[in-house]
């Protein structure tokens, strides 16, 4: 305390000390409808118990939420039991819940399963409507609040998933009574211009009442009526309305719709990039493939060319002269060789070669050669043949 002011931490300190150390605060039991429910990954349960007229905002820790026999809901009458204490660090009063005890349905959770139930029995949610969400859309529609965080959260997440696409945001109010007729008028105005790919409706998070718009009957009709693809993101993931039945896809966040409207820029990047290689290597098995064939086609033109068969039978010939040529002179070198020993025997009978040794040979005047001497008489004539010519002479005596 400094010149009697109190800091905000002692205030707050001050009434904490004073409301735990109240009897009928310490142990309450209160009857309520569960309102804004939200079940935090530590296990604590945080949630808003309402009547008509007011609300309180209530915890309840993990050690407690387990011992439950139930799942709490938006909606649902319960009794809850427990402690009213200050939370310090805000300030705000709250109830922290050792127990709960489910009491039934509340009147908005009777007016939403009823309706549920009539439109589901009209067919209003069945898959065979759905239409498929367009894979490469050139325009976006959205309807929501232009001021809120959802709005900047589909912009920002389209721009960077998918620059190329426009954006045409028709503002629409998302909250209140007047709500339902409004989204009504918007996004039956944007599917009527018929250039939108697909559209988002929604809105961040709140209390059901917050979002209770989005399970209005005329609403819900007119999302299932569209002709263009619709995607419902309405609140946080734990947060379904009846338009998210309705709609043609719906997301848990309104960042959640855009990741779902647009593809990933980077993503198609490296599709692309894989696809572009991929075909570059088909391309070259193609380019090859086709080479070959027609080097293989190459070759047989030219092998089946007039000219290639002039070619062909100008070799043969030309082998067959070669081949004739060589049996040519081999026959001849064998002629050679025979007939030199043909002249080298017929040297040897040669009478002439006889005669150079010294001997002669004597003819009748027939000309018969001489063998015996009966074949002469005494004074015939006879021509001796010597080496170096002929001698006439007459028979004077015979022996």
């Amino acid at each position: 305390m400094t010149n009697g002011a109190l800091t905000v931490s002692q205030l707050n300190s001050y009434i904490k000390t004073l409301m735990d150390g109240d009897d009928f605060l310490s142990g309450v039991t209160l009857r309520g409808e569960i309102s804004n429910f939200r079940a935090h990954s530590s296990g604590h349960l945080y949630f808003t118990l309402k009547d008509e007229r007011s609300e309180i905002q209530c915890v309840m820790f993990k050690s407690r939420a387990e011992t439950l026999k139930f799942r709490p809901q938006v909606g649902m009458n319960v009794t809850v039991y427990g402690q009213v204490t200050v939370y310090e660090a805000t300030g705000k009063y709250q109830v922290y819940v050792n127990a709960m005890v489910n009491d039934g349905a509340g009147a908005l959770y009777e007016q939403y399963k009823l309706l549920l139930e009539k439109l589901r029995a009209e067919g209003l949610f069945d898959a065979e409507r759905k239409k498929p969400l367009p894979k490469f859309p050139k325009r976006i529609g959205i309807v929501t609040s232009p001021t809120g965080a959802a709005v900047r959260d589909m912009i920002n997440v389209t721009g960077r998933r998918y620059p190329s696409a426009e954006l045409l945001v028709c503002p629409a109010l998302v909250q209140g009574a007047e709500a339902p007729a409004d989204l009504c008028r918007a996004l039956s105005l944007i599917d009527a211009l018929g250039d939108c790919d697909v559209i988002i409706i929604g809105r961040g998070g709140g209390s059901a009442e917050d979002l209770w718009a989005f399970n209005d009957e005329r609403l819900v009709r007119t999302v299932a009526a569209c002709n263009t693809p619709i995607i419902s993101a309405v609140g946080h993931e734990t947060d379904i309305t009846l338009c998210d039945f309705a709609a043609d896809m719906r997301a848990p966040t309104p960042s959640a719709a855009a990741e779902m409207a647009v593809p990933d820029r980077v993503s198609l990047l490296h599709f692309i990039d894989g696809k572009c290689e991929l075909i570059d290597k088909e391309m070259d098995k193609l380019i090859q493939n086709y080479r070959m064939r027609i080097t293989s086609a190459t070759r047989h033109v030219e092998t089946a060319s007039p000219t290639a068969k002039l070619e062909a039978m100008r070799r043969e010939v030309g082998a067959a002269s070669r081949l004739i040529e060589l049996r040519m002179n081999s026959t001849l070198e064998g002629k050679k060789a025979a007939l030199s020993a043909y002249v080298s025997r017929l040297e040897d009978v040669n009478p002439l070669a006889v005669l150079k040794r010294g001997y002669s040979m004597t003819l009748d005047g027939k000309g018969t050669v001489v063998t015996k001497t009966a074949q002469l008489a005494l004074g015939d004539s006879v021509s001796v043949i010597v080496s170096d010519g002929c001698v006439k002479a007459r028979v004077e005596e015979i022996k």
